[in-house]
């Protein structure tokens, strides 16, 4: 079990924001953390992992005190059993594959696990290439196989498969479900994709303006919440060729929606956009 109350204050977008989510996760569940760009999601995993110190609160895993600041306890990142896997892989570019392994690892572990975690993730035949050399599919595995090293108790993925095309991405997915369910670890997962919080997560955590807006089963959290003749699906911004019109790339096709210019005027191209259809009427709304 994780039993997390943690309270700070946080600088976002639309200034100082208050910081208070309190949560209980059972072991061996798999959880997604939503909302928009700023509500604190990152900053949630850097808290659980120790990188950030909250003002207040509590963080106990399995029984142990990892941080609380009644008893003035705050255990460093190397002292928790987390692995974290980050946007930008963080690997370490003047070592080879295996190297970023071995380094990850406590002296109380056999070296040997970095090459039975390396035949895992299917990255033997590189163990000795520089990661400079690798593909972003390659790198990310590396970075998971790492973060494996030192048996975690909570696995930590801070938009891992974010900078990856659609095939790999799918590819990833299901070897991050197949790490979670055969390590039997706990996972967190931050992600804007919502196909990949409902393929992999057991229960989705809403995150809005720094506090836990809802929680619940994936079906529940992304289903239409107003009428069955919703239908609700992420886009990508791709051009806008007229002041009410925008294409969008859904999946692996292009798709133009017609909307007025005040709906559309805010978006980039780039901006990633969740799309609700209901009836005739269409809503796009940005979500990163």
């Amino acid at each position: 079990m994780i039993e997390f109350s943690l309270q700070k204050k946080l600088h976002a977008v639309t200034g100082n924001m208050l910081f208070d989510v309190s949560f209980n996760i059972k072991q061996g569940s798999f959880i997604g953390i939503y909302g928009a760009s700023g509500v604190g999601k990152t900053s949630l995993l850097k808290m659980l992992a120790g990188f950030l110190t909250p003002e207040k609160g509590f963080i106990k895993v399995n029984g142990n005190d990892w941080y609380n600041s009644n008893k003035k306890i705050d255990l460093a990142p190397q002292k928790r059993r987390i692995g974290f896997v980050f946007q930008d892989y963080a690997l370490f570019p003047n070592m080879t594959v295996k190297e970023n392994l071995v380094f990850a690892l406590d002296k109380t572990t056999n070296p040997s696990a970095a090459e039975e975690l390396l035949s895992f993730v299917e990255l033997e035949q590189l163990k000795d290439r520089k990661i400079q050399t690798l593909s972003g599919g390659q790198k990310q595995r590396v970075a998971l196989a790492r973060a494996l090293v030192r048996k975690p108790d909570l696995l930590l993925l801070d938009e891992p498969l974010s900078a990856l095309d659609t095939e790999l991405r799918e590819k990833l997915q299901t070897l991050i479900l197949q790490i979670h369910r055969q390590f039997n670890l706990t996972t967190i997962l931050v992600s804007h994709d919502i196909s990949e919080m409902i393929r992999l997560a057991d229960e989705i955590i809403f995150l809005k303006d720094g506090l836990v807006e809802k929680s619940g089963s994936p079906a529940d959290m992304f289903a239409a919440q107003k009428s069955k003749d919703v239908i609700r699906f992420q886009g990508i911004v791709m051009e806008k060729p007229a002041l009410n019109s925008i294409y969008l790339l859904v999946g692996k096709e292009i798709i133009e929606f017609e909307l007025s210019e005040n709906e559309i005027t805010h978006l980039q191209k780039g901006d990633t956009v969740l799309v609700s259809i209901q009836t005739s009427k269409t809503y796009i709304e940005k979500i990163k």
